[in-house]
Formats: structure tokens, C-alpha cells, sequence
């Protein structure tokens, strides 16, 4: 069962920034963008956070053109930033690292 939605406070969005290198806040969103190496590995990376995210019931607002990756996450239930945006970019972050690792 997927963790409760949390709002999270400035401070708390701000420690959590410092330990997700690359994400930033942008229009009141986490925001990172992605670049692999070609198409088929940024699709990969896709795919298998696809899967996580469905595990979570917490869905990404993203944007794919050839081997880059665009993603924004935002809990709109909550109308906020949350522990499910942080804990799906934290994911994200160790996909991304290990879709790196294997090119």
C-alpha cells in the first residue's frame, strides 16, 4: 500500500533538494531533466520508472524527445510538493544511475 501524501515545508523540501543532485524547484514543482546516451536507453529509463511509479500509485508529468528526459513531480491531491514527490525522485535518481552505469 502506497505511503500517505505529505505536504512538505519549505525546510523539509530544502533538505531534501541537497541530497537529489540535478533536481531544483521550478513553478512550484521538483523539475529535473535527464540526458542519456540515445533514445532506446532514455525510453529504458522511462519504462522502469513507469514501473516504480505505479507501484506508488504517483504519477510524473514528463516529456520525452529522443535521449532526453523531461520530468516535474507535484502531488495534486495535496496541491504541493510531498514525501511522494521525494521519495519517486529519489527512485528516479537510482534508475537514472544505473541506466548510466550500463552504457
Amino acid at each position: 500500500m502506497p505511503d500517505q501524501a505529505k505536504n512538505l515545508a519549505a525546510s523539509e523540501i530544502g533538505t531534501a533538494l541537497k541530497a537529489l543532485s540535478g533536481w531544483s524547484i521550478m513553478e512550484g514543482k521538483l523539475h529535473r531533466e535527464y540526458q542519456f546516451a540515445n533514445f532506446a536507453e532514455a525510453f529504458g529509463f522511462m519504462t522502469s520508472a513507469a514501473l516504480v511509479a505505479e507501484s506508488m500509485n504517483h504519477h510524473p508529468e514528463w516529456f520525452n524527445v529522443y535521449n532526453k528526459v523531461v520530468i516535474d513531480l507535484t502531488t495534486h491531491s495535496t496541491g504541493g510538493i510531498s514525501n511522494l514527490d521525494v521519495e519517486l525522485a529519489s527512485r528516479m535518481e537510482a534508475l537514472a544511475a544505473g541506466a548510466k552505469k550500463k552504457s
